[in-house]
């Protein structure tokens, strides 16, 4: 069975990710296949608009094929594993910049390598059981796929939430974040693909079928969340947390978890992810994609990831040790040296 489908259906060109016993991710075959026919469909005048779709019912994407990264690395290929993302992270671009509408349905969870084949595209449509999430600090990792640009893109600090926490934002919370466009209910999913294969305007479409998203636990704290993730370290913004915590505030008990939540993931991690955030905002999306490639670079010579891996996929313990353990441990040169160029190695965007 192919892991990716494609399909002229009418005026629209159909992706359907269909791996769902491995929760559709993204492995590197697909990744080639899909960027071939995007390119294909780029230039075929018969395909007027690119939908893309996944197979069963618990997940849209849940990212990319982490294990078999892991496992590449663990046996020392260093260099297969970075081709994956070498390869990845143009396709991210080339659905950023499609010439056509891009349409995600997404119903079902959406993680990294996921909201990278979604995320970017004009269109992004929430139906009723979609759960988006950038979780990579949890397994010693960072937010990619193109993460350095729209992270601090969202509302006021939300993306810097997302980042630290790993928090799944349902339908509603999406749309506000703006990792969606629209909200339409599951129930008139089949509807809706049959109308994107005909002839009218994908805008029209779409707005004939949205509903209003509603409001979401995530955004209904935007204020706290803003007031409370401004920091400029990690470390300030668990202190603000700790602080509101100590209050008699309706949001004490949720800063106190969100500071336990924060407090389990990869010091490195977290401080690199919050160092993204901040300079992303300030730069163009090539320039995101070429840091995330210089990141990566060096994640996978490290030690988080395949410690956050082994804990959270592979043994399932879910009890990683970080090195260094402590926020602490991990100095500002560290976190530098993820940013330096990389020479004849940097990202080549299409």
């Amino acid at each position: 069975m192919d892991d990716i489908l494609f399909e002229r259906r009418g005026a629209a060109g159909l992706i359907t990710l269909n791996r769902p016993k491995a929760l559709n991710a993204v492995s590197h075959a697909m990744v080639l296949a899909m960027r071939a026919q995007l390119d294909a469909w780029a230039d075929d005048p018969a395909v007027t608009r690119v939908v893309i779709t996944a197979a069963g019912e618990r997940a849209f994407s849940a990212g990319g094929d982490i294990r078999a990264l892991y496992d590449l690395g663990k046996a020392g290929r260093h260099d297969e594993a970075l081709q994956f993302w070498r390869d990845e992270y143009p396709l991210n671009a080339v659905i950023k910049t499609y010439r056509k509408p891009y349409v995600a349905l997404i119903d079902g969870i959406a993680m990294g390598g996921g909201i990278g084949v979604s995320v970017h595209g004009s269109h992004r449509v929430a139906l009723d059981r979609c759960s988006f999430a950038m979780p990579e600090v949890g397994i010693g990792f960072f937010p990619d796929i193109g993460a350095t640009w729209f992270l601090p893109r969202m509302p006021g600090e939300i993306g810097t939430y997302c980042a630290l926490t790993g928090e799944r934002f349902g339908a509603a919370d999406g749309v506000a974040a703006g990792i969606a466009t629209h909200r339409v209910p599951s129930a008139r999913l089949p509807d809706l693909l049959d109308g994107l294969t005909g002839t009218v305007s994908v805008d029209a479409l779409l707005a004939a079928f949205a509903e209003p998203e509603g409001e979401g636990p995530i955004m209904a704290r935007k204020e706290v969340i803003d007031r409370l993730f401004a920091g400029s370290t990690v470390e300030g913004i668990l202190a603000a947390l700790d602080r509101e915590a100590q209050t008699v505030s309706p949001d004490a008990d949720w800063a106190r978890r969100t500071a336990a939540i924060i407090r389990t993931k990869s010091p490195f991690s977290l401080k690199l992810s919050l160092a993204q955030v901040r300079r992303g905002i300030d730069w163009d999306f090539a320039t995101c994609m070429r840091a995330e490639m210089r990141i990566v670079s060096r994640i996978v010579h490290g030690h988080d990831f395949y410690e956050g891996v082994r804990a959270v996929l592979v043994d399932k313990d879910n009890k990683p040790n970080w090195r260094p353990e402590t926020l602490a441990g991990v100095g500002d040169a560290e976190i530098e040296r993820h940013f330096a160029p990389l020479g004849d190695g940097e990202l080549v965007l299409p």
